[in-house]
């Protein structure tokens, strides 16, 4: 590594407990100078970088990674996850539509803000493996573009019609199911959603798909190993090959910002909300709830990368060494 040399570096990651100690200064990146890009919501940086690779390193959402690097994108992953979380929970139904069970789905229209949004790739593969779901037997409705502009949608995908938007079409029925996590889709239902059923006490009008989801997830980890994964950090082709320290670099300091928010989460002295469910999820994922590297991952990236592939998102099947860099070599 460069003991003279600091690269300057754009980058876009959003402020988690984890990070913050990089963007406030107290960690640094060794040989680099970084620039913080702040980019509201995060989301919008994701774009940003699979259409225009507009910075040097970026936080994408794991599923819209493997797509955009299975049709060539010119960055790479290093194994840093910056969000993680179970998906059991989050899909509700109309208490009118009959559905009991996830197979119910099936003739069913679902809302999902966008067909690749990893939320959705871990739930649908889920309700595949765990449940019988036929995946294909479901109608996807969908109301935002996709990131990666050469992915092709199955057949089965509907974009909502104009001027219509997810959590209305769930009120009106047109919808049976819907995600929860950004949709619009709340337990209650819009204001003034027009809903013609009755509400059971505390106003909620919608049922959640699969109740009391926490020892099922709980099972399911303890089964599989499979610790489900959202943000991962990508740095461009270029400074990677360029500079061969980069990877190194950039995995010890954001090890060490995460070690340092561990430090803090374990003494009690962090209560977002965030924090209070890194402390729940270590009693049952271990000491590190937001493990990084590639053995530690193994099961989860090959999980999803094999959902990618049954749900249409992926051309080819990519190898680990493909998709990511290791810092340890």
């Amino acid at each position: 590594m460069p003991s003279e040399t600091v690269m300057p570096l754009n980058i876009a990651v959003a402020e988690y407990g984890h990070t913050t100690p990089l963007m406030d200064g107290s960690v640094g990146i060794q040989s680099v100078a970084p620039n913080f890009v702040k980019v509201e919501p995060i989301i919008a940086a994701f774009r940003r970088m699979v259409r225009d690779v507009e910075f040097d390193v970026c936080e994408l959402a794991s599923t819209t990674y493997f797509i955009a690097r299975a049709f060539g994108a010119p960055f790479k992953a290093l194994p840093i996850f910056l969000t993680r979380r179970f998906h059991h929970s989050g899909v509700v139904c109309r208490k009118d539509a009959g559905i009991k069970t996830p197979k119910d789905l099936e003739g069913k229209k679902v809302g999902v803000r966008a067909y690749s949004v990893t939320t959705g790739v871990w739930t649908r593969g889920i309700l595949a493996e765990e449940y019988g779901l036929d995946l294909a037997k479901v109608i996807w409705v969908v109301d935002d573009e996709e990131h990666v502009t050469q992915l092709r949608l199955p057949s089965n995908v509907e974009h909502v019609p104009p001027g219509k938007s997810l959590a209305a079409m769930m009120a009106s029925g047109d919808i049976q199911a819907g995600f929860t996590a950004r949709a619009g889709i709340g337990r209650q239902g819009p204001p003034a959603a027009g809903w013609e059923g009755s509400a059971e006490p505390g106003g909620e009008i919608y049922h959640d798909l699969i109740e009391n989801t926490k020892p099922l997830e709980a099972e399911w980890f303890r089964r599989t190993g499979v610790y489900p994964m959202h943000g991962v950090l990508v740095v461009k082709d270029t400074l990677l090959a360029d500079h061969p320290w980069l990877a190194k670099s950039l995995y010890a300091a954001f090890t060490e910002a995460k070690n340092r928010y561990f430090v803090r989460l374990r003494s009690g002295e962090l209560k977002s909300a965030d924090d209070k469910r890194y402390v729940d999820l270590i009693k049952l994922v271990g000491e590190d709830p937001l493990p990084y590297g590639l053995k530690e991952n193994m099961p989860s990236i090959e999980r999803l990368v094999t959902y990618a592939l049954q749900q249409g998102l992926m051309p080819k099947r990519l190898s680990v060494e493909e998709l990511f860099v290791n810092p340890d070599a």
